[in-house]
């Protein structure tokens, strides 16, 4: 009875998710959008948006084309390389992956001018209703993750009558799709939104000397436009597939570790139990007016303690139906939990204004834009300490409350259950993520629209807060991919081991040291990729913008509308061609890896990349939070305030800092899983070639 009912109370968690996502989709959509300029400039970036992910996604679905007719032929035509349901999982993985990032796009951009319009009659009821757009993107994600999940777990199910060795070896093949997505997603998303930044700062604030989201500057529609098909569409596929992954790794380590059904669905329940947790924790977030930083912080931080509590204990009870005899599981779930909620504090730590790190670092401006970037890059080398010795003593105490001292696969399921608890509470803590750039955009939209100047003081409180939201949430996305990622590690090993090939993981092995090698490259290389294309793209932002203002008369005494469709069109087509070598990039190298060096080496390689990545995205991501939120201090009117020698180095050092934490930074979290699930599903080829 058991076996046959928590299936379906999984989908039944996610349906309500969706449904109150529905929900809140239609209700902020029902709140005023203010001005007919409002709506106006609402409705460019809308559009622009729109127009972006519908040629991404026709880029996209050919590479999902031909990846299903590839894994379509080994799984058809030769017999035992892949299960046959794996290429129709994959497509269903991309597919869901690409909606969650769609719908939270479409409502943050109907969001902006809305919560804009709302800070015109207070604090809170812009903060409300940012919040609920994020709420929508958040629930999404959850909701179509574990959706996919059941509803193939019940399929295979059927299929396999109830063989859960069977049913987890081809639903460890699934998350593939979404991470093919999510890197696409992430890549393209923060090339866009990264080069219309750039290339509207250093032309419009550095040189023409205008403000921040000014009408006259050509690129800041564009700006607004990347803000959502970055840091939201991006996002949501970013966050969707971690989700998933550690879902499914949990499943196949509960396998290994002889846990079967029970310990297989646990993962998935404790996933369903963090939904409800979240749809209650977000009736507790609200504020009051002239609130500072840290109250408005606290009131977000509310709502998130109160699902993590209430997901604990959940949690709790989950175990004890499921898995009595071992009950220190819990312990694993509490010590990710902890893991989440600590480097989420460090990295707000690190990147807020509201600490020395970054007050600092605006002071660093004193003496020119080469000091502040100095500076910015020893922050963020410094802030990786804390980060790794959270996940290291994560790591141990899942490995002990798991039973990994009396079993070594126990306590590894101990790691993956740990993974599933910090991303329990996804629906919320996305929630405070996704708010941010739906209050970058009101803020760009009071400015444009004229508002009066109180309105845009209260969505740059909120802009600021969302900065720091959101570096949070890039170092929850951080750990829970360390976490994820060294499950799926594992979970290679046993697939390959299953195969009947014998691993000698050993260092003195030359093959796992030149993998290791390879590894801790990959990383910086795709980075590398990935800064070059934003580089690129914003040189010829940054010509445009400079010709408009040149070329078309009035421009800058407002007399003549700038071209804002030009910047959209150039920021769309540069993209879509830079992505494909930064993804291309995560998908073959596996696969080389694997035919050059075998199993041994592509261990290797997942291990150094893992290692390497998780410290390169920690530092580049508090690298680039502290240099914005450095830059929104001057503007406060600290260090010389707007306008200065001080904000102008700042602004330079925040366009270095643009690429890293919103481009190379979080794309990076998504190769070290992708590596692996790409190295999982060709595992039998690589084991067949040696």
């Amino acid at each position: 009875m058991f076996e046959k009912i928590t299936p379906y109370l999984v989908v039944t968690s996610a349906v309500i998710a969706i449904i109150y996502a529905i929900i809140q989709f239609y209700s902020v959509k029902s709140k005023p959008e203010g001005t007919e300029k409002m709506a106006e400039i609402s409705g460019k970036i809308r559009k622009g948006a729109m127009a972006y992910l519908k040629r991404q996604y026709k880029t996209v679905g050919f590479f999902f084309a031909i990846m299903f007719v590839i894994l379509s032929v080994l799984a058809f035509c030769f017999n035992g390389i892949l299960d046959k349901f794996v290429p129709f999982a994959f497509v269903s993985g991309g597919f869901f992956s690409g909606l969650s990032g769609f719908v939270g796009m479409k409502i943050a951009t109907y969001a902006n001018s809305r919560t804009a319009n709302g800070a015109r009659e207070s604090l809170n009821k812009g903060l409300k209703i940012a919040f609920s757009s994020g709420t929508v993107m958040g629930l999404t994600v959850v909701g179509l993750g574990l959706l996919d999940i059941g509803v193939w777990f019940i399929i295979l199910n059927a299929v396999y009558n109830n063989d859960i060795n069977g049913i987890m070896s081809a639903m460890l093949t699934f998350g593939m799709g979404a991470s093919s997505m999510a890197l696409f997603a992430r890549v393209g998303g923060g090339i866009f939104t990264k080069a219309a930044d750039v290339g509207a700062d250093l032309v419009g604030k550095v040189e023409a000397g205008i403000p921040e989201d000014d009408p006259r500057n050509p690129a800041c529609i564009a700006d607004n436009v990347g803000d959502n098909v970055g840091d939201v569409a991006g996002m949501g596929a970013d966050l969707y597939e971690s989700y998933v992954g550690s879902i499914i790794s949990s499943g196949a380590l509960a396998v290994a570790a002889g846990l079967q059904f029970k310990g297989v669905i646990l993962p998935m329940l404790i996933a369903a139990v963090g939904i409800i947790s979240s749809i209650i924790g977000s009736f507790f977030v609200r504020t009051k007016e002239n609130a500072s930083q840290k109250n408005l912080l606290s009131s977000l931080r509310k709502g998130t303690y109160i699902s993590s509590i209430l997901s604990a204990i959940g949690s709790l009870g989950l175990i004890y139906i499921c898995l009595p005899e071992h009950m220190g599981i819990f312990g694993a779930v509490l010590s990710g939990l902890a893991a989440g909620v600590l480097i989420g504090f460090f990295t707000e730590y690190y990147t807020s204004d509201t600490y020395k790190p970054t007050q600092k670092l605006a002071g660093s401006s004193e003496t020119g834009s080469a000091t502040i970037i100095i500076d910015g890059l020893a922050l963020g080398m410094n802030s990786t300490a804390i980060p790794v010795i959270i996940i290291g003593v994560s790591v141990l105490l899942s490995y002990y409350f798991g039973g990994g001292f009396k079993d070594f696969a126990s306590g590894l399921y101990g790691i993956g259950i740990s993974a599933v608890g910090m991303l329990s509470t996804l629906g919320i803590t996305l929630a405070t993520d996704a708010y941010g750039p739906v209050a970058d955009n009101a803020g760009g939209i009071a400015e444009m629209s004229g508002l009066e100047k109180s309105v845009r003081e209260r969505t740059d409180a909120l802009d600021s807060l969302g900065n720091t939201t959101a570096a949070t949430g890039k170092g929850f996305a951080i750990g829970s991919a360390a976490l994820t990622a060294l499950a799926l590690i594992v979970s290679y090993t046993d697939k390959v081991e299953a195969l009947g090939y014998k691993l000698n993981i050993m260092l003195t092995n030359p093959y796992v040291l030149i993998g290791l090698f390879v590894g801790a490259m990959l990383p910086f290389l795709f980075s590398a990729y990935t800064m070059q294309a934003v580089g690129r793209a914003a040189q010829k932002i940054v010509i445009e913008v400079r010709r408009q203002f040149k070329e078309i008369p009035g421009i800058m005494e407002g007399t003549s509308d700038a071209d804002y469709e030009t910047c959209v069109d150039i920021c769309t087509r540069s993209s879509l061609k830079e992505m494909i070598l930064p993804a291309a990039l995560g998908i073959v190298a596996p696969i080389i890896v694997g035919v050059v060096l075998g199993p041994n080496g592509t261990v290797g390689m997942l291990a150094g990349a893992l290692i390497s990545g998780f410290v390169l995205a920690i530092m580049m991501a508090n690298s680039g939070g502290s240099w914005d939120n450095a830059k929104k201090y001057i503007e406060a009117g600290n260090f010389n305030g707007k306008g200065s020698d001080n904000h102008k180095a700042a602004v330079v050092g925040d366009t270095v800092g643009d690429p890293f934490k919103d481009t190379a930074g979080p794309s990076v979290n998504i190769l070290i899983k992708l590596l692996s699930m790409v190295s999982i599903v060709f595992a039998a080829v690589i084991v067949a070639l040696h």
